[in-house]
């Protein structure tokens, strides 16, 4: 009788409040017209209610033996702002929520770098918009998945703004605009890391050649993690419970030295998260830009792994080869127009919104016309052009494998090559080295995706 009475008060003393993770919070924005989840944490069988403003449903659930709870809530379109509140043996409001569209902002640097950092840091001035929402995912690690992650959301201002991500910022401006709705931004991301630690670790674990991979990873700078799955447990798993509509990624610079695994690598992670998610959400991810690797084509051979990505489900690839200002700097400034390019592909991609142009043109077919090459692309709607002069770095090649600097003319959606050094061509290669920026343009103003027609042996660098 004396245990019983000991175990009663010490239940009695233990009584905890209801609790929530970091990313359910005043000033959220959930996903709009779908089922989200409302998590969190309080005694065993406590018994929980959630009121929302926009639906009569009466809410209620009851914590498990873990001391866990969740339910799922409908939500309605575009809206708000709405209060919340959530009461067990405690009451918690949570105000200025809005419902509208989520989006994750994930990769490395290019990803990370923020507004004030850019070549529009004035942008952030104008940035008093209470229909976007950031939430700023701190960085750290762990060994193990954890449930929750330090962050808070902030309503977008000239001073929020300045510090976020500027792709994602500049993404969510224009998605806002054209949408009319709410945006929720999620940041996680962390320069100069490798794609392994944002993968599960049993993902790279379970497979001979991503294992081998990451076993290769350099330790380089100390300002990063290089482990598998170590920001993919604490950055990326606490928010998976939160429902969104898609990801954006900016990646790829620390994987150059093994571009060949590269697209099973990134395809890998897209299908973990996605299972973590429960959902097949779009994908979309930058081109990494030209940058100077040195002399081995490292930035080429990526940059065309990642193109062979587009063949994996609902993913879209932006090109950036027209945004470089410094081959010399891995951070090309403008990060404006890549916010514009990722916006653009997710309003027609993913919004069904037309009359947009979204997709680089891309290598389709060639076709030996006598001592020339007419190459044939897909994705140009209305021609192409060029931002000044004839088409640059197009090159030629006949049997011997020899590729020469040639001329291009565009003839309609096509483009003929040729060159008096090359009597019998069979190949063309188009931007193909590390810093190439051409200067061929689909005529609404996206870049000519570089490409070879040929698989021989990629000498470096090519004969100018």
């Amino acid at each position: 009788m004396l245990a019983v009475t000991v175990a009663l008060c010490s239940h009695q003393q233990a009584i905890a409040n209801v609790r929530l993770p970091s990313v359910i919070g005043s000033h959220m924005v959930l996903q709009q017209q779908s089922e989200v989840n409302l998590w969190g944490w309080s005694d065993p069988q406590e018994k929980i209610t959630i009121q929302v403003p926009w639906d009569t449903t009466h809410y209620t659930v009851l914590g498990t033996r873990d001391a866990v709870w969740q339910i799922k809530i409908k939500t309605p379109a575009a809206g708000g702002p709405y209060t919340i509140t959530i009461t067990g043996r405690n009451t918690i409001v949570l105000e200025d929520v809005l419902v509208g569209e989520v989006w994750l902002c994930g990769g490395q640097s290019n990803m990370e770098w923020n507004v004030n950092g850019s070549m529009h840091p004035d942008e952030a001035k104008t940035a008093n918009n209470t229909n976007i929402r950031f939430f700023h995912v701190t960085k750290f690690t762990s060994d193990y998945p954890q449930d929750d992650v330090p962050g808070s959301w902030v309503v977008c201002s000239p001073e929020s703004a300045k510090w976020f991500s500027a792709v994602g910022y500049f993404f969510g401006r224009k998605l806002q605009q054209a949408l009319n709705a709410p945006v929720g931004l999620i940041s996680a991301n962390w320069g100069g890391t490798p794609a392994e630690v944002w993968t599960p670790k049993s993902v790279i674990e379970g497979d001979p050649a991503l294992k081998a991979d990451a076993a290769n990873l350099s330790e380089g700078w100390p300002y990063w993690p290089i482990v598998p799955g170590k920001a993919y447990n604490a950055m990326i798993n606490p928010l998976t419970n939160f429902s969104m509509a898609g990801a954006l990624w900016y990646q790829g610079e620390a994987n150059v030295g093994a571009y060949a695994n590269y697209p099973h690598l990134l395809t890998s992670m897209i299908g973990a998260w996605r299972k973590a998610w429960n959902k097949e959400f779009p994908f979309y991810y930058v081109q990494i830009a030209p940058f100077n690797y040195g002399e081995n084509n490292l930035c080429a051979f990526m940059r065309e792994a990642q193109t062979t990505i587009l063949t994996y489900p609902k993913t879209g690839m932006v090109v950036v080869s027209d945004l470089v200002e410094n081959v010399n700097d891995i951070h090309p400034r403008n990060k404006l127009d890549v916010g514009i390019r990722l916006a653009n592909y997710a309003l027609a991609d993913t919004y069904g919104k037309t009359g947009i142009a979204y997709k680089s043109p891309q290598y389709k077919s060639m076709k030996v016309e006598k001592n020339k090459i007419r190459i044939s692309f897909d994705n140009v709607l209305t021609g192409l052009k060029t931002s000044g002069g004839e088409p640059t770095e197009f090159y030629i090649a006949g049997a011997d494998q020899n590729f020469v600097k040639a001329t291009a003319k565009i003839e309609g959606n096509t483009v003929v090559v040729s060159s008096k050094e090359v009597k019998n061509p069979e190949a063309v290669r188009f931007g193909f080295s590390n810093t190439a920026t051409p200067n061929l343009l689909s005529k609404e103003g996206l870049p000519v995706n570089l490409f070879r027609t040929d698989n021989w042996v990629v000498k470096d660098p090519v004969k100018k």
